[in-house]
């Protein structure tokens, strides 16, 4: 912790947490002040980490970075994760049975990352056992476990803190307060696409642990693209209009990848209409990654592409002498020709200039590891929770973020399975939301 590098995450929460048009835009950075962090100096929450994975690792790799943390904890059932992780912290005690970890008194605070399959149990039993929970996306593998989760949440006065790193990650902090100070005009839509090529099977070398090394292939443990992708891009969406989706349709299918008996969809296509007419087109498959990974907020004024850190006028003033010249030529050019007429400028995509959200060094993720990427947030959100475990404090809306998040992904499943139009089922609407 002598680089102040390193460090750079935890300081950027306190500045952003400083600023009241932050918090107006990111309310759960309340908890994240400079004088909170102050607050916790030469304390430690005790951390247990749950499912040691290649996830769970990349946690553990992120929590040697924070100072007010110790990993007291190891558990999972693949011996050969186990060991790795033990080799990182090799003091921290081992686990086969998340149980017997729960039951440990020196215990303030357990990390989730096992198959989505098993993060409700697990948070359920966690919170029953008097622990602070952190756990990856998505929130349950069903709505009624959503449910159960949210229910359980607003009952106890446990910490609780999802993995939707993008409420942590600067770019799209500032990229959604400068959407909410007018710069793009009047929300009209959005559009988000994940692309890989990768077929998202990992080496099995019993076949008896087929199902437990490839989770994310199978119904019963994941909810393939949906949760494992949309459930970030989705959230973004929510954060930006404060509202839900009222109607869902999908389509999906296996298109590629026919011949590994895998159950979840290799291609996924759903849209999502809010009351007043507005759409959110999202896209997504593991065959292509030409497209690659972009959150679009697509206003009457202009576009901010979250994902990429770039925001792009309809009517951009900042051109360049040389680039306005050009321009003119160019326009000369094609207005003697019919066939393109008048119009060709603001349908041809170079017509835009990219302009930075951020002042200095972007750093943004491409969406084609499986495991996770530096400076995503995913460390800022953890450095929350840590100092919450010291704390008690809750992050405002975090919980809330997350179940909608998760019912979207859930009800693009069903809308797909299904075949029609769905609307939002009344049963599983929180105060929270707005329609």
């Amino acid at each position: 912790m002598t680089d102040p590098s390193r460090r750079s995450f935890m300081r950027s929460l306190g500045v952003l947490a400083g600023s009241a048009a932050v918090l107006s835009t990111a309310p759960w950075l309340a908890s994240c002040s400079a004088d909170k962090q102050a607050a916790v100096t030469g304390e430690r929450a005790r951390i247990a980490l749950i499912g040691t994975g290649s996830r769970g690792q990349y946690h553990l790799h992120n929590l040697k970075l924070i100072p007010h943390s110790e990993v007291v904890a190891l558990c999972d059932i693949h011996q050969p994760h186990l060991d790795e992780a033990s080799q990182l912290f090799p003091e921290a005690k081992t686990y086969t049975d998340y149980h017997a970890l729960l039951d440990d008194p020196d215990i303030d605070g357990v990390i989730i990352a096992t198959p989505l399959g098993t993060h409700a149990r697990i948070t359920l039993d966690a919170l029953d056992a008097g622990k602070h929970v952190f756990c990856e996306k998505a929130m349950a593998l069903t709505l009624d476990e959503c449910k159960e989760v949210y229910e359980r949440y607003k009952q106890c006065d446990n910490v609780l803190y999802y993995c939707m790193q993008r409420m942590y990650d600067e770019k799209y902090i500032r990229g959604v307060q400068m959407i909410n100070d007018g710069l793009i005009g009047d929300v009209v839509g959005m559009r988000c696409h994940w692309f890989r090529n990768a077929d998202w099977r990992r080496d099995c070398p019993d076949p008896s642990l087929e199902r437990l090394i490839n989770w994310r292939l199978y119904r019963e443990t994941s909810g393939g693209l949906m949760t494992e992708l949309a459930s970030h891009q989705l959230e973004v969406c929510s954060w930006v209009t404060g509202k839900m989706p009222s109607k869902i349709m999908g389509m999906g299918d296996i298109i590629h990848w026919k011949h590994d008996a895998r159950e979840v969809y290799d291609t996924v296509n759903v849209v999502y209409k809010y009351s007043d007419g507005r759409t959110i087109s999202y896209e997504s498959l593991i065959s292509n990654k030409y497209n690659g990974m972009e959150d679009q907020i697509l206003g009457s004024r202009g576009t901010m592409n979250l994902a990429t850190g770039l925001y792009y006028l309809e009517e951009d003033n900042s051109r360049s002498g040389i680039k306005q010249l050009l321009s003119s030529v160019r326009e000369s050019v094609f207005s003697a020709i019919p066939a393109a007429g008048p119009s060709w400028r603001p349908e041809t995509a170079d017509a835009y200039i990219p302009h930075s959200i951020l002042d200095g060094v972007t750093h943004v993720n491409n969406g084609q590891s499986t495991i996770g990427a530096d400076h995503d947030g995913s460390e800022d959100i953890l450095a929350s929770f840590c100092q919450a475990c010291i704390t008690g404090e809750r992050a405002v809306n975090v919980v809330e973020e997350a179940y909608s998040a998760t019912a979207l992904c859930l009800l693009g499943n069903k809308a797909i399975e299904e075949g029609t139009t769905i609307d939002f089922p009344d049963e599983y609407k929180i105060p929270y939301m707005k329609f």
